[in-house]
């Protein structure tokens, strides 16, 4: 499958001034991370069981795959509990957005409203797997079903944080996430990675995507109820109303 993404895809290289922007990002990130490491491992070992860190196989720049890293905020047998979840979904073929996902953990819920969870991807960086700011990495089988304007999406290194996430957010398609990741690739400058860092940690603190999703689907049954419990009374009003104008 990589092969097939290498032909489909265009790798843009990576501008100088970017690559020095994310080393010292992530440097500092990882001695910030040394201090915080032992804190949060402890909590995510008493918390649940399971290892401390995460991995997991992504799709990166040109197709290329490599094991990204984040600390576990699920249950260790998430992956298995995911297809007993598949009908909750918000997120259709590209995206899992199950609203209130009881697959994470409390530590999990911390981790990932704060987005510490995301910290051990300033090794990812280091090792020019990731960038800081760019398109998030998908699975395999979520890039398997990309289209050929998707697959621009693989012309640059994936990021832990873009403009989707500082923009978008009352908007969590998989289409309008698609639009700001193409237009951050055409439009980019490192002032831009500047200013979506600089917006990131605000955008955390609003409610999550799938949450969103589920409370409008929520509002929009708890609407369709109402109207279907009071039609026929909307009928006899409008029988009422006629009978009125006739006269």
């Amino acid at each position: 499958m990589n092969e097939t993404l290498n032909r489909l895809s265009d790798v843009r290289p990576t501008p100088l001034s970017k690559r020095v922007f994310d080393l010292c990002v992530a440097s500092i990130g990882l001695l910030a991370l040394a201090l915080l490491f032992p804190i949060i491992a402890v909590l995510i070992i008493v918390d649940s069981r399971g290892p401390v860190i995460y991995r997991q196989e992504r799709i990166g720049r040109g197709g290329k795959s490599f094991t990204m890293y984040k600390f576990r905020t699920m249950a260790r047998n998430a992956e298995a509990l995911l297809s007993t979840l598949a009908y909750r979904n918000l997120g259709g073929d590209y995206l899992i957005r199950i609203p209130h996902d009881p697959r994470i953990t409390r530590v999990g819920r911390w981790l990932r409203r704060t987005g510490l969870d995301e910290m051990p991807q300033f090794i990812n960086i280091l090792k020019g797997d990731m960038s800081l700011i760019g398109p998030r990495p998908q699975a395999p089988n979520e890039v398997a079903l990309y289209t050929a304007k998707q697959r621009r999406r693989l012309e640059v290194l994936p990021g832990i944080t873009g403009l989707w996430q500082v923009t978008a957010r009352t908007d969590p398609s998989f289409d309008e996430w698609v639009r700001n990741d193409l237009k951050y690739i055409e439009s980019w400058s490192i002032w831009l990675d500047f200013s979506i860092l600089l917006r990131t940690p605000l955008s955390m603190f609003g409610s999550h995507p799938a949450d969103q999703m589920a409370e409008e689907s929520i509002r929009d049954a708890r609407l369709r109820n109402w109207l279907d419990v009071h039609e026929e009374d909307f009928g006899v009003f409008a029988d009422k109303f006629r009978l009125r104008g006739v006269r």
